[in-house]
């Protein structure tokens, strides 16, 4: 669906990807679940793309719910992959990505993980916080993952924060139980909160607006 103009969300893919369409281009936000490749490209084509008008390849993190198909979507569109450098070594298989959560999602994960795991994928560009990318701001908003980021668009006053923060059932909530530090998760949460935007896009849940910064900063002070 498109949530404003040049900003679209493709749903069927498990974590949400977002298409954004700027002046230098098109990127992808996070790249879904393994097989997800073709519903991309297919909406990709329906918005009046081509494979090739996507320039880079963004993701949040590299859960293989968000990169399970970040191999097939960068062989089909020749984009650059782009990750936080505290992450990229999980995309490329130097290093393990490893669930020790008890429970029913982390168990099932780590199921799909042994016997669904991506291609490594080593990527073209390293973000750090306060980077620009496709005419977004990089946030560094770790916590779920060493290398989590948010996506900041100032213009749109649009942010997606991938597992950061989520809305379901209007009401904002956390990242996942299985998520290792929830107290530098909760120190970002505090990051996402003191900027203005009128739209939170997670990778999971539902669209937040309007006012969404506004109740974001009431979803933190309850913490």
């Amino acid at each position: 669906m498109e949530i404003v103009p040049g900003v679209h969300q493709v749903d069927g893919v498990n974590a949400h990807s977002f298409i954004v369409i700027g002046s230098d281009g098109a990127s992808v936000i996070d790249a879904g679940l393994f097989g997800s490749v073709k519903k991309i490209i297919k909406y990709v084509e329906k918005i009046g793309l081509k494979p090739s008008d996507i320039k880079t390849i963004v993701l949040t993190h590299p859960h293989i719910d968000h990169a399970g198909s970040l191999s097939s979507l960068k062989k089909a569109t020749c984009a650059k992959v782009a990750i936080h450098k505290e992450d990229a070594d999980y995309l490329s298989g130097k290093k393990k990505q490893e669930i020790k959560a008890k429970g029913l999602r982390p168990m099932l994960l780590r199921l799909l993980m042994r016997f669904m795991a991506p291609k490594p994928v080593e990527p073209d560009i390293l973000l750090t916080d306060g980077d620009r990318i496709g005419g977004l701001t990089v946030i560094h908003t770790p916590g779920h993952t060493p290398g989590s980021i948010s996506l900041y668009d100032p213009d749109r006053k649009i942010i997606y924060v991938g597992d950061a923060l989520r809305y379901v059932n209007g009401k904002i909530q956390g990242p996942p139980g299985f998520t290792p530090d929830p107290e530098t998760a909760k120190r970002s949460i505090k990051k996402i909160a003191d900027l203005d935007y009128e739209i939170m896009l997670g990778g999971h849940g539902d669209v937040l607006r309007p006012k969404a910064s506004e109740k974001v900063r009431e979803f933190y002070s309850a913490l």
